[in-house]
């Protein structure tokens, strides 16, 4: 390959995997490679890649590597890699950046002030921390910046960020937040680009449906309230998120149960969503196939899905009505039967399916005749952030 002028590099750091992503700095960005280490915390660690050029997949096997050395092992193979001597910026995902707006160069004090908040979202954030001061220490020279996945809902209404706890808690910053916002962001710019900016700018409801799932209410092209609040785990149940949960339940679970906060931190963010309920799996997909021979997984699916229309008829109330449906997220985009039970008896709304389409999974799985519109969007959190570094450097 020739020699790179300038690149970006992408990292979305979770507790158990790494995503990644190399981009060419050109307009607009061109992929290069991206890929995932994976199962970490495990002793089956693996790194998958796929080359853009080619297509081609691999993946090898990080054996024997622990959980504090898997980010130095994915820096090794990184810097083997044609273009990440070009890397003049990494961009960071960050899920929690409570006001800011706009994403931001990283340094010291930003660090500092993530630190402080890290007992916000204790299974995002000191991860990300971490990987921040490895990727520092090792290349102190290329900038670094923060994306924040809150930046998207900060123009949420202050009625729509409240929380009815005691007025002094919200001083302390306990408030509803909202997440996914890289994902809202690129399915918004996305919807302008196929639909027009008068679509984008209507009543719309983005629902992210993945092992992490949310939806967000659009109006004016502004998020007006979405379904997570001051952390990850609310709203619809998930992969192994409860989702909304009784707060009278974590008391009574605490009590019963003997938890330390630690342990019920564990259970509602690991052991419960869809894997809780079924007792098999979190993977819908895995739900999907073996719906019909176990009650679980059948039942699993059927909240997941009467949630999902719930907060559908919540928004749609908030937002005065609806214009476009927007589905994404690796369920959203790829399971034709969940979102034909997701939109079934939501005709009143003026939601109208057409199952062809919707099976096929076509860019608009409405009819001709349907009143709203109902899209399927593939999201790009990676490039989102690509674009969002790439600004930073260019306004440094």
């Amino acid at each position: 390959m020739k020699s790179l002028k300038n690149c970006v590099l992408t990292i979305n750091s979770g507790s158990s995997s790494i995503k990644f992503a190399l981009y060419r700095a050109d307009s607009p960005l061109r992929q290069l490679f991206s890929g995932e280490l994976e199962k970490m915390g495990t002793k089956n660690i693996q790194l998958s890649f796929t080359y853009s050029m080619s297509h081609q997949k691999n993946a090898i096997s990080a054996n024997g590597v622990g959980h504090d050395d898997a980010a130095n092992f994915l820096i090794d193979w990184l810097e083997k890699q044609d273009g990440f001597d070009a890397v003049k910026g990494i961009g960071h995902r960050i899920v929690h950046g409570m006001s800011h707006v706009e994403p931001e160069k990283i340094t010291t004090e930003l660090l500092d002030e993530l630190k402080a908040i890290s007992a916000y979202d204790p299974e995002h954030l000191p991860d990300e921390i971490k990987l921040i001061e490895i990727f520092g220490k090792r290349y102190p020279e290329r900038t670094q910046v923060a994306c924040f996945d809150t930046s998207f809902h900060t123009s949420m209404p202050p009625v729509a960020k409240w929380l009815s706890i005691p007025r002094r808690f919200n001083a302390m910053g306990i408030q509803r937040y909202g997440f996914h916002g890289l994902s809202y962001a690129y399915l918004m710019e996305e919807l302008q680009r196929m639909a027009g900016r008068k679509s984008a700018q209507g009543r719309l409801i983005l629902a992210h449906l993945g092992n992490g799932a949310s939806l967000a209410a659009i109006k004016n092209g502004k998020s007006m309230d979405t379904s997570m609040g001051f952390t990850p785990s609310s709203g619809l149940p998930m992969g192994t998120r409860t989702g909304d949960l009784d707060p009278g339940v974590a008391w009574y679970l605490m009590q019963s149960e003997k938890l330390s906060p630690q342990q019920f931190n564990h259970l509602i963010n690991h052991e419960s969503g869809l894997l809780g309920l079924s007792e098999i799996s979190s993977d819908m997909r895995e739900l999907m196939k073996c719906r019909d021979t176990d009650h679980r997984a059948a039942e699993a699916i059927e909240l997941f899905c009467y949630q999902t229309k719930k907060w559908i008829g919540s928004f749609s109330a908030a937002l005065g009505g609806l214009d476009t449906l927007v589905f994404s997220g690796g369920i959203g985009e790829h399971d034709p039967e969940i979102r034909k039970r997701i939109c079934r008896g939501l005709q009143f709304l003026g939601i109208d399916l057409d199952e062809r389409r919707n099976a096929k999974n076509e860019a608009i799985i409405s009819t001709d005749a349907s009143a709203v519109g109902v899209r399927v969007i593939p999201t790009n959190e990676e490039l989102m952030i690509a674009r969002s570094t790439r600004r930073v450097l260019r306004n440094q």
